[in-house]
């Protein structure tokens, strides 16, 4: 009775982990072809289409388990889920210790915010402002059109300026507040700006600023979501470790009932 209870129970939670795969899966994708800038960076939306592929391999497995009583395909649904759990684990205490620095300033008088490379934590820096990936990122913000959108809307000055921008419109679709669209000696930035469609700010350190701010914005979400995910998981493996146990404690009793019946004829 306790097997059936525990196996029932493992079926349940993983058709509704295979049904949260979907919308992980799906969210990996959408990172990945949004149109703001953030999807230049794949190094948070390839693991989250990895994720939701592996969970739903991994739903699948502790389903076909549980349902049809195979120990050895429970034993391979256990280390995996470990294995996921582990990972889950440290990826969300690093997301958190990477997250917990930085944050736009409000300018007065505008509807934007702006940001500084230096408020970020330090890993986020190097990451994006390492040559091999900001030559990526920079070649895929130009293709994206992300500034190009700006311009689209034909928008006056004080339509511009009262406009809410995501960071990376912010820091590269514009020169710094302080440069005021001039050429200035006291923003290095200031002189890196171009009218030219293709350049824009994209050189500009805010430009990477942006970027880092958008690339913590989703990480700090994903960290949140993760403390929630991880709990569930914890949960749908308790019942997995009880439905293996159960599964093991019902092969030994058939296989005895088989041995007293085979001593007994």
């Amino acid at each position: 009775m306790a097997f059936r209870l525990s196996n029932n129970a493992i079926g349940a939670l993983n058709l509704v982990t295979l049904l949260l795969s979907a919308p992980i899966l799906g969210g990996g994708i959408w990172m990945a072809t949004r149109g703001d800038g953030g999807e230049c960076d794949r190094h948070l939306s390839s693991p989250a289409i990895a994720l939701g592929a592996v969970l739903m391999a991994i739903s699948l497995a502790g389903l076909v388990g549980a349902c049809c009583r195979v120990t050895w395909l429970l034993w391979v649904y256990l280390l995996a889920m470990f294995a996921l759990i582990v990972a889950l684990l440290g990826f969300t205490a690093f997301a958190f210790a990477v997250t917990n620095r930085g944050a736009g300033e409000a300018v007065s008088g505008r509807g934007y915010r702006e940001y500084r490379l230096g408020d970020y934590s330090t890993w986020l820096r190097r990451h994006v402002g390492s040559s091999k990936n900001w030559d990526k990122i920079r070649s895929c913000l130009a293709g994206a059109d992300v500034c190009r959108s700006l311009q689209d809307r034909n928008e006056t000055w004080a339509q511009f300026v009262a406009d809410d921008l995501s960071p990376v419109q912010s820091g590269c679709c514009k020169p710094p507040t302080s440069c005021n669209f001039t050429l200035s000696s006291a923003d290095p930035d200031c002189d890196e700006w171009s009218n030219d469609a293709d350049e824009i700010c994209y050189g500009c350190r805010s430009c990477k600023a942006g970027v880092v701010a958008a690339l913590k914005r989703d990480w700090k979400r994903v960290a949140i979501v993760n403390v929630v995910f991880l709990a569930f998981i914890v949960v749908v493996y308790s019942v997995g470790c009880c439905a293996f146990k159960n599964s093991r404690r019902d092969s030994v009793h058939r296989r005895s009932g088989g041995w007293k019946q085979a001593g007994y004829a």
